[in-house]
């Protein structure tokens, strides 16, 4: 609409797009004293460091995955919050675990309990799926990936957080075993894998 004020344009974005990044707001011609004033009437709310909703939205339960991957867009969530989102064994992150690919530059993000890890091609961009989450896309590492990165990264998570996980998702999650070694192989932990593999089908 060409006569459409700043403000109907925010609420008709946010409407769309439920949560917005300041620098996105901005780059759509909304100016920054705009926002400001808005969320001091209360049209809208800062729901996260430069992270903006309409004032009546309901925030997720994994509204910190959003804030992160709207954070570091090409970030995937992995390893112990990838468990989480697909409720696999009984671990509960303090942090949002957040992969890069290497040898990208780590992002400092303030506000927010993130821990990111780096993960080499091609492990970094196997097994992404994308969920939306509070109307954001957010990508998440698929359950068998996410089995086997836990294997990767067992002197980080504990090998107990990786035989838990391997159990859950086997006889939870009908994960195949052959999609988990086609996972092992990428991340190069089949051998190390293998025999709690078997062990859970015994």
């Amino acid at each position: 609409m060409p006569n459409q004020t700043q403000r109907e344009r925010l609420i008709e974005l946010l409407e769309s797009s439920s949560v917005l990044k300041a620098s996105a707001i901005v780059n759509h011609g909304i100016d920054r004293k705009t926002v400001q004033r808005m969320v001091q009437t209360g049209e809208i709310q800062r729901i996260g460091r430069g992270l903006y909703s309409l004032s009546d939205y309901e925030v997720d339960s994994y509204h910190s995955y959003v804030e992160a991957q709207l954070l570091v867009e090409t970030g995937v969530i992995c390893l112990l919050s990838a468990l989480s989102f697909h409720a696999i064994g009984t671990q509960t992150p303090r942090y949002v675990w957040l992969a890069v690919s290497r040898p990208s530059r780590i992002p400092k993000i303030e506000g927010l309990p993130v821990k990111i890890v780096t993960f080499s091609e091609p492990a970094f961009s196997a097994g992404i799926e994308e969920h939306q989450i509070e109307g954001a896309t957010v990508k998440v590492y698929s359950p068998a990936k996410t089995v086997a990165d836990c294997f990767k990264f067992r002197n980080k998570l504990g090998t107990d957080v990786a035989i838990e996980a391997l159990r859950e998702a086997v006889r939870e999650k009908n994960v195949s075993p052959d999609e988990l070694l086609r996972f092992a192989d990428i991340c190069r932990v089949r051998s190390v894998l293998v025999p709690y593999l078997e062990g859970v089908m015994q």
